[in-house]
């Protein structure tokens, strides 16, 4: 519900606003207060708050696009607040419901999506990255936006070149170009792929990479693969811990097994220290290099009746037919 001002056509009264019918939303606007606070109506109640110029950016503007992923969490569960851009020229003051940036966005990447002046998805991921606490949290922040293919590498990569090339934090998102990658269903996907590569020193394993055995059977999808060492990796969270759940991922570990694959599995407690994963990995590659050659069931690549949708481009160019039908298992994902 879009905000309204106190004594406005159809806005509160002061009765209603002193006796608690109505809440404000900073700025002066006020909705009532049975308007549940999601995380949408938040975005919604910054925006009402721009001036005459400017939008939404960051997760909030990611999110109002269509990013499923952005759920205005911290990493505390704590509340983030939307970022307003707005250059210089305003009276615009941050509170703990949104933050001000001053950066000038030029008008080319400002637009107007379901009612909403946003920044376009490529200023707005180029922002999340170059705000990130850390080079992890902006692979993963393009990561999830890719996810919903709001922009792909090659468009992050000639962004940067042509409109971020003296902005602050620019540095890190050319840093962090070659680490990215356009097919991670869950935002500790790239978490583990970093720790693979850049702890382990593994070869880059491939992200939600099919696994067909050698008749060509569809067996399941592994959150990373390196289809030529034969080592898979699962992410396991609170919600693979019991259930329907855990008794997939008990079979589809099985599975793996029977075709020869290795396989390292991630928990949630490992995230703060990785080296339990990183050794767990390193067993795996170990396990595999010692299996002997007839007992590797697995074809190397999908065989050529897969559609394959491993990208931002692919994805694209599915039909809303194909679009339903391919992609359905990553909402379950």
């Amino acid at each position: 519900m879009w905000p309204s001002r106190r004594g406005e056509p159809g806005g509160p009264t002061d009765w209603q606003t002193r006796s608690g019918a109505f809440r404000s939303t900073g700025g002066g606007n006020w909705v009532p207060s049975d308007v549940q606070v999601s995380v949408d109506q938040r975005i919604v109640e910054a925006a009402a708050r721009l001036p005459a110029h400017g939008g939404v950016t960051g997760w909030a503007a990611l999110r109002w696009c269509g990013g499923r992923w952005f759920s205005g969490l911290g990493p505390d569960s704590s509340l983030r607040p939307a970022t307003l851009a707005v250059g210089t020229r305003h009276t615009l003051r941050p509170d703990g419901r949104i933050v001000v940036s001053q950066e000038h966005v030029p008008p080319s990447e400002m637009g107007r999506v379901r009612g909403l002046r946003v920044t376009s998805p490529c200023w707005s991921v180029a922002f999340e990255m170059r705000k990130a606490s850390s080079d992890e949290a902006a692979v993963v922040a393009f990561e999830m936006a890719a996810y919903d293919d709001l922009v792909s590498v090659a468009e992050l990569t000639a962004f940067t070149e042509s409109a971020l090339w003296i902005r602050q934090g620019v540095q890190r998102v050319r840093d962090v170009l070659p680490l990215l990658d356009e097919n991670s269903w869950s935002p500790m996907e790239p978490v583990m792929r970093l720790a693979w590569q850049l702890e382990a020193g593994a070869p880059r394993p491939l992200a939600n990479c099919p696994v067909f055995d050698l008749s060509g059977r569809f067996v399941g999808t592994p959150d990373l693969l390196d289809p030529v060492a034969g080592v898979y990796g699962m992410y396991d969270g609170g919600l693979h811990l019991a259930g329907e759940v855990r008794h997939a991922d008990v079979e589809k570990e099985a599975a793996y097994r029977r075709l020869g694959l290795e396989g390292a599995t991630m928990m949630a407690g490992d995230v703060r220290d990785r080296g339990a994963f990183v050794g767990r990995l390193r067993e795996a590659y170990a396990r595999a290099e010692r299996r002997p050659s007839d007992m590797r069931l697995w074809l190397p690549e999908p065989p050529v009746w897969w559609v394959p949708t491993s990208t931002v481009e692919q994805r694209r160019a599915l039909s809303s037919y194909d679009r339903m039908r391919l992609l359905r298992y990553r909402k379950a994902a």
